[in-house]
């Protein structure tokens, strides 16, 4: 009878064990999705409208047009903003990354979603990449099509970003951004075409990894600077330095960093052709940018791919420039805002766009 009782606990505490353990493991992820508006809460008088109108649904809206997103996590939104990304700001950015910190500083949070237009949402992935103090995911989504639209691809597109919010394997790969079934580094992406739902790409690293119906891969890991890992921050900062991309093209003239200069800017991109190049009298022009004024100066390119290469035709340090490596215009800007609100060399400066 001793013998039969004995049994009996131990089978009643490895019922209990096993319980707790099966409720733990089925406990759902919670994720915060945090809206900002674009296409993917975009709106059109038809859905075969190529015309539309961004940012005209609400978050909980959206949430509630994705079947079974409340099955893969514990899901609630957040209305950060409600534009269409052309009109993305260094502020919403602010407010973005202060929120994202807030909640990832909470237990209660494992992953983060932001939807996003399309346009600008490179540069939004990549600022946030490098301010983001958390190894916990973070992922960017949105849509090439408005939410009335025949095909709309935003509901899949929510649910496999908030699917790799939620999945532990996500962690420690900075911020990402998915669409059309692909996972992508925030620092490596582009939208690469006007119109197409296959317009996000990696052009020279690749994809990070897929994602179809919620289920993911990766197939590499970021090799740069990001999150915890970035000495910049935006705590305490209300705004950034300004910067501006200047696009090169033949015959260009050098007035036009002047006119950069005037108007306030602390640093200028160059859109360079070829290899971050421009006309002789424009990198004179900035040469002089810097030396009087203080400007800095960095050479990307407005090709599509490849690296801006120091000392390729001239001299960089005879030019006080910096190159951009592999970062396009657009990216090279948000590194070099960010870059300005510490003091640094040239070639510190330097340094930071090789590392990021």
């Amino acid at each position: 009878m001793k013998a039969l009782k004995m049994k009996m606990i131990v089978f009643l505490m490895v019922a209990a064990i096993t319980t707790l353990g099966f409720a733990q493991d089925t406990a759902l992820p919670n994720v915060k999705i945090l809206a900002t508006g674009g296409t993917i809460a975009g709106s059109a008088s038809s859905a075969t409208s190529g015309s539309y109108s961004a940012g005209q649904v609400g978050i909980k809206t959206m949430i509630n047009a994705v079947p079974g997103i409340k099955e893969i996590a514990d899901v609630s939104g957040e209305q950060i903003a409600n534009v269409g990304s052309q009109d993305m700001s260094v502020d919403i950015w602010l407010k973005l990354a202060n929120r994202i910190n807030e909640l990832l500083s909470s237990d209660k949070v494992d992953g983060i979603v932001i939807t996003h237009g399309t346009d600008t949402q490179e540069e939004t992935a990549y600022f946030l990449n490098l301010v983001v103090k958390s190894d916990k995911p973070v992922v960017t989504t949105g849509s090439m099509r408005s939410s009335t639209s025949i095909s709309a691809e935003g509901p899949l597109n929510l649910y496999n970003a908030v699917a790799i919010a939620a999945d532990p394997q996500s962690k420690g790969k900075g911020v990402m951004v998915s669409l059309n079934d692909q996972i992508h580094a925030a620092r490596d992406v582009s939208k690469m075409n006007t119109t197409n739902v296959n317009s996000f790409q990696s052009p020279i690293k690749g994809m990070l990894g897929g994602v179809f119906y919620g289920r993911l891969g990766f197939f590499r890991e970021p090799n740069t600077k990001f999150g915890n890992t970035s000495e910049f921050s935006v705590e305490g900062i209300k705004e950034l330095p300004r910067v501006d991309i200047l696009y090169a093209y033949a015959d260009m003239s050098p007035d036009l960093i002047d006119m950069h200069v005037k108007a306030g800017a602390k640093g200028i991109v160059i859109a360079g052709v070829g290899n971050g190049n421009m006309t002789e009298a424009t990198l004179n022009a900035a040469k002089k940018a810097y030396e009087d004024h203080g400007v800095i100066i960095v050479r990307s390119t407005r090709a599509a791919t490849g690296w801006t290469l120091r000392d390729n035709e001239f001299k960089d340090d005879d030019y006080h420039t910096v190159v951009s490596g592999d970062l396009n215009p657009a990216k090279a800007r948000v590194l070099l805002m960010l870059a300005l609100t510490k003091e640094k060399s040239l070639a510190e400066l330097q340094d930071v766009f090789y590392e990021y």
